[in-house]
């Protein structure tokens, strides 16, 4: 499947790991290329303001990872929003996940070695990539923690992870929210994510008459291919001459 390309009224929503980074063995091991920044940077300025990054990471993580670059954004599936003027919007305000279960699951985490816990305001991530034996381990406990029926929390599935967060804040209500202000307002929108929690996201843009792109479709699941796609429509909408292929080797 071929993405679109961009022009002057797209308005890009991008989430992070899988999309933009390689998955990396841990969360803080992801490498940011060097020049994906400056990209960030001129695509935000071609486009008046209409990007933004949309993951499952809190925002002080996107930004000390992305500086010096730093814009519109929806952290933690949508938990906390920033707008481009830099007001933030909590979803719920104050909801935080109960420490009790912060500490059953680094009790836990202490029996299963290469099981990781990801702590994030509102709620926490739990890896399992180093150690996939414990994948039913850990599944095991995070339902016996939070029920399906479970009023202010769920259970989010991920790559080799499932995370804890608020169930009202979702990457679907995010794109909403942004949607409905300056810059992205009347705009078509493109979500490009690579997991289960980018497809609310994707069918939001969809629902605005835009389009959601599944990493695995559009760009054979490689995250550089992303980049690619973006330097291109920077590209075409810089007007400059546009290369039609990456050469073998390079990592946009």
């Amino acid at each position: 499947m071929t993405p679109p390309e961009l022009d002057p009224m797209s308005a890009l929503f991008l989430d992070l790991d899988g999309t933009l980074l390689e998955i990396a063995a841990t969360p803080e091991l992801v490498i940011v290329p060097p020049v994906l920044p400056d990209l960030l940077f001129r695509l935000h300025r071609l486009l008046a303001g209409a990007l933004a990054i949309v993951t499952g990471r809190p925002l002080a993580i996107v930004d000390r990872l992305l500086a010096p670059f730093s814009a519109s954004a929806a952290g933690e599936h949508g938990v906390v929003l920033r707008y481009e003027d830099g007001t933030l919007e909590e979803m719920p305000a104050g909801l935080a996940m109960p420490e009790v279960w912060r500490e059953s699951l680094a009790v836990a985490a202490e029996r299963w070695p290469g099981v990781l816990i990801e702590a994030k305001p509102h709620g926490c991530a739990v890896h399992y990539r180093l150690a996939p034996e414990h994948g039913d381990d850990v599944w095991r406990l995070v339902r016996a923690l939070v029920a399906d029926d479970h009023p202010w929390f769920r259970l989010i599935p991920a790559r080799e992870a499932v995370e804890i967060g608020p169930r009202a804040a979702s990457k679907g209500h995010a794109v909403e929210r942004l949607m409905a202000s300056a810059p992205f307002a009347g705009r078509n929108p493109i979500f490009v994510g690579d997991d289960f929690t980018d497809e609310a996201g994707m069918n939001a843009a969809r629902g605005f008459g835009g389009q959601g792109l599944r990493v695995a479709e559009f760009f054979d699941g490689d995250p550089a291919a992303v980049r690619a796609w973006l330097k291109r429509g920077a590209d075409l909408l810089d007007g400059r001459p546009v290369v039609s292929t990456v050469p073998t080797g390079v990592r946009p």
